[in-house]
């Protein structure tokens, strides 16, 4: 099973620059979207062959979710069962008959880490929530999660100490969710890769120079790892200042 996840940046815009082939080309069993800044009948994109499920923020034009799949899913819920995190548009869980799907946009700590209070609350109920489904079967937790985790996910680590994405604070929310039983594919296959990241600012040529970070992930449950088949970085695909990344299951 081939999944993709892609931070679009608005999916209207994307749909002019290509995007249909870019998705035809990926042939991929299910492809989550985040950021899709859309309201549902703003726009028109139906795969043949493609179920898909929309989750808007109560906001226009910003942030949301998406998913197209080509297996109907058991059963589809929207948010992650707190009331508070219910406005922005932010997590889609699909089930199906092996495992759980939940594509997330995570909320970004904003300059001076303003939002960083939000985003330590949403990381423990999102937490709460991913252990809680795992209890039933496994999980495949995919989206731009907003964190570099590691200094090898970064290019430039040391003057980004207290940025947004790669506070203290934010670094310590991952580990304590890889040590709740789940395992980010790419390190797992790939743990010294380095200058391989899924997200460029758009200021100072940073793309051409890959001074980039790695905040796009496929996070599978524990009891998945032997499964991972491929976890893939498509850095020479365009259109967003994400890039795509895909992981291979074999399930």
């Amino acid at each position: 099973m081939k999944l993709i996840s892609w931070n679009v940046n608005g999916f209207r815009a994307i749909l002019g620059k290509g995007f249909a082939d870019i998705f035809e080309g990926f042939g991929a069993d299910v492809v989550c979207l985040q950021e899709t800044k859309m309201q549902p009948g703003q726009a028109e994109f139906s795969p043949p062959g493609y179920h898909q499920y929309w989750y808007s923020a109560e906001k226009k034009g910003y942030s949301g979710t998406a998913v197209f799949t080509r297996m109907e899913p058991l059963s589809v819920r929207y948010g992650i069962g707190k009331e508070e995190h219910s406005h922005e548009g932010r997590a889609i869980t699909l089930e199906f008959e092996q495992f759980f799907l939940v594509n997330v946009y995570t909320p970004n700590s904003q300059n001076e880490l303003a939002r960083l209070p939000y985003r330590m609350q949403w990381e423990d109920d999102l937490r709460a929530y991913l252990c809680a489904l795992d209890t039933e079967k496994p999980v495949v937790y995919c989206g731009d999660l907003n964190v570099a985790h590691r200094e090898i996910d970064l290019k430039n680590p040391k003057q980004n100490i207290h940025s947004a994405g790669f506070s203290y604070e934010e670094r310590q929310k991952m580990t304590d969710l890889l040590m709740s039983g789940f395992v980010d594919t790419f390190r797992a296959l790939y743990p010294d890769a380095a200058g391989r990241y899924t997200w460029w600012s758009y200021f100072r040529r940073a793309r051409e120079t890959n001074a980039g970070w790695r905040i796009d992930y496929f996070i599978v449950s524990e009891r998945l790892r032997e499964k991972i088949g491929d976890a893939l970085i498509y850095s020479d695909v365009y259109g967003s200042d994400h890039c795509p990344v895909g992981l291979v299951l074999d399930v």
